[in-house]
């Protein structure tokens, strides 16, 4: 099967309307992870790019701040009808550039950010830019110039649910994507490009996290810092931003519990958990990465998820047969390969998969979809974010023992728990901490606000609630 390879050069940022050069000569290869070949190379930039972006986002701001929101919600509407145009070419590009097989590629990492753009129309149709308290006139106001940290593993949606509602909010951006997957980003800027929105409103420069990112989240004339990503970065963004007194929304890290209740459909929610802990080869800030099943059920469990694991057919993500590619780099596959060997000499016992190279996949960066049982809260496989397809399963006692282990976590950003019984599912869902959660297979709702607590982050996206992040409240006395 022929793998696409984009062939566009990518030797520019974006700033201020135009393709420019950046100030060095370095460039950042990009790989292909299922052909291991590099397919672009990409422009590092330094802090004075980032430094003229920030200028031009700045410039561009009260101009974009006073256009009337409708006009904006035209532009908006007008770069979602683009993406869906594309959406095939822009599906094989993150097929190309992640791994993620082609079929999952057009519904998830095309589909959201293409819903992220067409859902402004109807949240700003129902958002209140004012309201009258007492005697004051409380507005809205748009926070000024945004820097954006997008991730790799969903760049294009993760770029776009930044980007879109800051841009219906009146706000300026500047992008950095990721080094590893920034192609998508590129497309995007291009389309941005045919739209004619203004020069400056959106700015992307491209380059190193360390130098480019702090370089955005320590520039004075930055007035929102959004990030996904890692939650040590998160950390450090945050420290700074709270220093600097700037708001910062910060999407970090998950480890989330899939609790099955004793009376659950077994199969069912199994069969769920592992499809959604393996989900884009476990590379999901959400993914159900723990199964907490009832003690008196754990062989059943684990023969379930050993074969679901199985089950999943990897190999060239532009198959249609394919259901995991591969993971996104080398350096990440040895790092969950690690992890698994790791875990299993902390006594996990191996049910499935494992750190060895998958037979017949010696091309590409594939990790076998990995279940380990025998696993306890208290192991570094429980507590720590893989960001692969490696499953754990924790056996529990009760019903208050497994609401302690789903919640015996620093994060808190997904879940899911299964029953018989809808409202004991109510129940115990209402129990854990964490930012959403899914009851008997509830599906991810693009509208709904995104986000997570304690170490899983600050802040929402997606839907009115992540609209709002992108204001600031001004109360008018009179």
């Amino acid at each position: 099967m022929t793998t696409m390879i984009p062939t566009p050069v990518h030797d520019r940022l974006y700033i201020g309307g135009q393709w420019t050069a950046a100030s060095g000569s370095e460039t950042i290869p990009v790989e292909n992870p299922y052909t291991e070949q590099v397919i672009a190379n990409i422009p590092v930039g330094d802090a004075s790019d980032v430094n003229r972006a920030v200028t031009a986002a700045r410039d561009a701001f009260p101009g974009w701040a006073a256009t009337p929101i409708a006009d904006r919600v035209d532009m908006i509407d007008a770069i979602a009808a683009k993406l869906s145009d594309r959406g095939d070419e822009l599906a094989a590009l993150i097929t190309t550039e992640v791994g993620t097989p082609i079929t999952l590629a057009r519904l998830i990492q095309v589909g959201l950010p293409t819903m992220s753009f067409s859902a402004i129309r109807g949240l700003v149709d129902d958002f209140h830019l004012e309201e009258e308290i007492g005697n004051s006139l409380v507005v809205r106001e748009p926070i000024g110039v945004v820097a954006a940290i997008a991730p790799w593993n969903y760049p294009l949606h993760q770029m776009a649910a930044k980007v879109a509602p800051a841009l219906a909010a009146g706000c300026t951006v500047v992008l950095k994507p990721s080094e590893i997957t920034p192609l998508s980003t590129f497309a995007l800027m291009e389309i941005f490009d045919e739209v004619g929105l203004p020069p400056g409103v959106v700015n992307m420069v491209t380059g190193w996290g360390n130098v480019i990112g702090e370089a955005m989240i320590t520039n004075t004339d930055v007035n929102m810092v959004t990030f996904t990503g890692s939650e040590g970065v998160g950390r450090h963004i945050g420290e700074v931003t709270g220093r600097n007194l700037v708001p910062a929304a910060l999407e970090l890290g998950g480890k989330s519990a899939c609790v099955v209740l004793d009376d659950a459909d077994m199969v069912m929610a199994i069969s769920a958990g592992v499809s959604r802990c393996m989900l884009n080869s476990g590379q999901t800030c959400i993914a159900q990465t723990r199964l907490v099943v009832p003690r008196s059920r754990l062989a059943e469990a684990e023969a379930i998820a050993a074969a679901v694991a199985q089950a999943h057919v990897m190999g060239d993500p532009f198959d249609m047969a394919t259901l995991m590619g591969p993971l996104v780099s080398a350096l990440q596959r040895d790092r969950v390969r690690e992890h698994i060997r790791s875990a299993m000499a902390d006594g996990a016992r191996l049910v499935a998969g494992g750190p060895d190279t998958p037979t017949g996949l010696d091309q590409g960066y594939f990790v076998a979809p990995t279940v380990l049982s025998d696993v306890t809260s208290g192991m570094k496989v429980a507590q720590e974010e893989i960001f692969g397809p490696v499953l754990v399963i924790i056996a529990y006692d009760d019903e208050d023992d497994a609401v302690r282990i789903a919640n015996d976590s620093r994060f808190g950003l997904s879940g899911a728990v299964w029953s018989g019984d809808e409202d004991r599912a109510m129940r115990v869902a209402r129990r854990i901490y964490t930012g959403q959660i899914d009851v008997n297979g509830g599906a991810f709702n693009p509208y709904a606000p995104f986000g997570g607590v304690g170490a899983s982050g600050l802040g929402r996206e997606l839907g009115m609630h992540g609209l709002e992040e992108f204001f600031y409240l001004k109360s008018i006395q009179r």
